[in-house]
């Protein structure tokens, strides 16, 4: 354990032993991208997440998974069974090194097997536990399962998503919720570090997806405060929900977000959007008035006339044409980005946002996003690709524990390691 700063990254003297499965991976990756020795923590033979896809190549492997590569970077990784008698005593031997513990486990779990919070402070004092759970450690849905659409259900945010005459939608396609919990429970996390430097206590960090998801739904609760209305969803294809203008138009080459508004702030892009119709020969006069000024806008549609216009305008030019000809206008509008406008973005070339990282095994380096932040002292990067199964085994039980070469051969046969 260690309470002392130091000046070569954020976390660099805090050790993280990571129990997690996918619901808590991102979180590990938060601390080992700010410096700290996150030590990743499978079962023989692999964590369930590497059966992840998308897989390189698309070629299905436990050491193929990109869901894998992307959640554990700056991990190193050990294998061991904590069911066992042996591995308990291995894991609580790492636990006396530790500042921190994340794990995702039903609640009980971990006390059955004598690894619970209770048990791992009497080993180290200053231990601070991290659980991930769908709904918490206590309460009526405390044992309940849950994954990603189910999260977003019951956590509010898919009511307002998607075709009012179709079923709601999920917010995403992989996993939203646990990157959202995931940077909660870092930040409750380092709250507790705060908290022990001053006291010299550990304590239990219990983080609930739902609740995560529910803190998340602030667009929806505002709709109400602002305009005394409930956040549905709507008709027209790209309307947000409680709004009744489009929000997504077609272009050339794909689709530009806009939506008109009103009100002394945003409506002058409105009034701009205006003024470049008119400088096209679409006079748009005749409906103009209706708009602009109103400050309850934009729950009112936009006149079809002025649809039809911006809709022909936008359809005459690409993304690229649309984009030069609003910030020559001054109208709040910006392309759709696809994976390939995002990688080649002047803004996040310019400051050098992705980075490339070694595989050797691939024999290749592949593009990752880099770090959340930047730091004018302390950087926030990516320190190695994410481990191999079972590649830290030999330097963390061997040189770092003193385990004889021995009885690492005898854990390993024997499924322990």
């Amino acid at each position: 354990m260690n309470n002392d700063f130091s000046t070569e990254n954020i976390l660099t003297p805090y050790r993280v032993l990571d129990l997690s499965d996918e619901k808590g991976l991102y979180c590990g990756k938060i601390f080992g991208d700010l410096g700290a020795d996150v030590i990743k923590i499978e079962k023989p033979g692999g964590d369930a997440a590497r059966k992840l896809g998308p897989f390189y190549h698309n070629e299905p492997h436990p050491e193929k998974s990109l869901f894998w590569f992307a959640m554990n970077t700056s991990k190193r990784g050990i294998t061991l069974d904590i069911e066992t008698a042996d591995g308990q005593e291995i894991f609580k031997r790492l636990v006396t090194t530790a500042d921190f513990v994340i794990e995702s486990y039903s609640p009980g779990y971990l006390d059955n097997l004598d690894l619970g919070y209770r048990d791992l402070e009497k080993t180290n004092p200053g231990i601070i536990m991290v659980s991930i759970t769908p709904f918490g450690q206590t309460g009526p849905y405390k044992s309940w399962k849950t994954s990603d659409i189910i999260a977003w259900a019951m956590g509010g945010q898919m009511a307002p998503c998607g075709d009012i005459d179709r079923p709601p939608y999920r917010v995403s396609y992989h996993s939203q919720s646990y990157l959202n919990t995931g940077v909660d429970a870092a930040q409750g996390a380092l709250t507790a570090l705060l908290y022990r430097r001053r006291t010299g206590e550990g304590q239990q960090v219990d983080v609930s997806i739902q609740e995560s998801v529910v803190q998340s739904t602030e667009h929806i609760t505002s709709a109400w405060d602002r305009r005394r209305s409930i956040q549905r969803r709507e008709n027209e294809p790209g309307q947000m929900a409680g709004f009744r203008s489009s929000q997504l138009w077609k272009c050339k080459d794909g689709y530009v977000s806009f939506a008109y508004s009103g009100g002394p702030g945003s409506g002058r892009s409105s009034e701009n959007l205006y003024k470049w119709l008119n400088n096209e020969g679409m006079d748009p006069d005749p409906v103009k008035n209706s708009l602009g000024s109103k400050p309850e806008y934009p729950r009112e549609a936009a006149p079809d006339r002025i649809k039809e216009l911006t809709a022909e305008l936008f359809m005459s030019r690409t993304k690229a044409e649309l984009l030069d000809g609003a910030l020559k206008h001054g109208v709040q509008l910006y392309p759709v980005s696809t994976p390939a406008d995002i990688l080649d973005n002047p803004q996040l070339k310019a400051r050098e946002f992705w980075k490339k990282v070694d595989h050797p095994e691939l024999g290749e380096k592949i593009t990752y996003p880099g770090g959340f932040m930047k730091a004018s002292i302390t950087p926030v990067k990516i320190s190695r690709r994410a481990p191999l199964i079972g590649e830290h085994n030999t330097e963390i039980y061997e040189k770092e524990l003193g385990i004889p070469k021995e009885d690492i051969l005898i854990l390993k046969q024997a499924g322990i390691i």
